[in-house]
């Protein structure tokens, strides 16, 4: 594993490992063990589009724009049921690998992304199809006092729960709900911003109870993961009291359980998450550089070195008794790419990173 993160190594990976296919779509990560990608996750699709605009914005090079119009239009035309009206779990749907399903933070994910590329080109049917999605978002899930996580397609009601965070409401939603807030400022409809609004009382009323949520510790891992979307999903609104209490408590939360649980198991991603929304609320809740440092170096550690182009720039998911994980994953890349970036911005001029850029 590399210690010094590469941005254009990591750019590569993104446009020449075959992680994404020829039809546009990304797979949910890279099996190295097995030489064989997952198949195409629409959530990981809308990820990949919005990292896309985000390396065309701080390199300039139209090569990733060209890619962020492609993956785009894989969520418009391939992606997206227009019969039923939502972005399925994967594409196809169903599959040999996954039952006929939509979910409720995939759906916000995509429309973030599809949105993230419409600001970039200003092209009308992204919008459109953005603004479709996010009334959809509230048609399909909208439950008493809660939205539900998976709905079972065709006929879109509610799927089982589980005891995985995925599978359950939570306060992670609360980053799904970022796209109401981002179709709100897009179009000036209030309906998205009080839909937005609504989720965020909700989940601030819940999710104090989240950690650990768990007594296995690398499940505690898993859900620090989820929480800092919640974090995430809080950032239009750093200005607010109760955003910024929970926002500083969260932040300080995440760092204690990353540090202890560490050892034993890791995740790229959420080293990645706590070192944004430290940079994300400076202004807010204050800066400690001493911590921010050491998450970069351990995050920076996670990007694979190999003469494999499948593998060499992406970032692996984790790391489990010090062994790293053979998954090269499209997320933990992407939100790796932006930390790591906003980090070496943060150091020369210390202001904030842009809100709408976010991942």
């Amino acid at each position: 594993m590399s210690q010094v993160f590469s941005l254009a190594r990591a750019g590569r990976w993104l446009l020449d490992s075959g992680i994404q296919e020829g039809c546009g779509g990304v797979a949910r990560y890279y099996r190295s063990e097995t030489g064989a990608n997952r198949p195409i996750s629409t959530e990981i699709t809308g990820y990949t589009a919005s990292t896309l605009v985000y390396l065309f914005e701080i390199t300039g090079h139209e090569e990733y724009l060209e890619r962020a119009r492609k993956t785009a239009r894989f969520l418009m035309d391939c992606a997206w049921n227009a019969e039923l009206r939502t972005f399925p779990f994967e594409h196809p749907s169903p599959s040999a690998e996954s039952g006929h399903q939509a979910y409720f933070f995939d759906c916000g994910i995509v429309t973030r992304g599809l949105l993230a590329v419409w600001r970039c080109t200003k092209e009308g049917a992204l919008l459109d199809l953005a603004k479709t999605a996010g009334r959809s978002m509230i048609d399909d899930f909208r439950a008493v006092g809660e939205y539900h996580p998976i709905i079972d397609l065709p006929e879109k009601s509610p799927a089982p729960r589980t005891q995985h965070w995925s599978r359950v409401p939570g306060c992670y939603q609360l980053k799904a709900a970022l796209a109401w807030w981002e179709l709100a400022e897009a179009t000036g409809d209030n309906f998205f911003q009080k839909a937005y609004l609504d989720m965020l009382k909700l989940t601030l009323g819940t999710h104090a109870g989240y950690l650990p949520g768990a007594a296995d510790r690398h499940h505690v891992m898993d859900r620090l993961h989820a929480y800092c979307y919640f974090l995430e999903g809080l950032t239009p609104l750093l200005d607010r009291a109760e955003c910024t209490e929970a926002y500083m408590r969260g932040v300080h939360s995440v760092s204690l359980y990353l540090r202890n649980i560490a050892p034993s198991f890791a995740r790229a991603d959420v080293y990645a998450q706590l070192l944004r929304a430290r940079m994300y609320g400076a202004e807010a809740i204050g800066f400690n550089r001493e911590p921010a440092a050491e998450e970069a170096g351990a995050l920076a550690g996670f990007q694979a070195a190999s003469e494999d182009p499948r593998i060499d720039g992406g970032f692996v998911f984790g790391k489990r008794d010090g062994a790293m994980s053979p998954h090269v994953n499209p997320v933990s890349t992407a939100f790796a790419i932006q930390a790591l970036e906003m980090w070496r911005d943060f150091q020369a001029e210390g202001k904030p990173p842009c809100r709408k850029m976010l991942i």
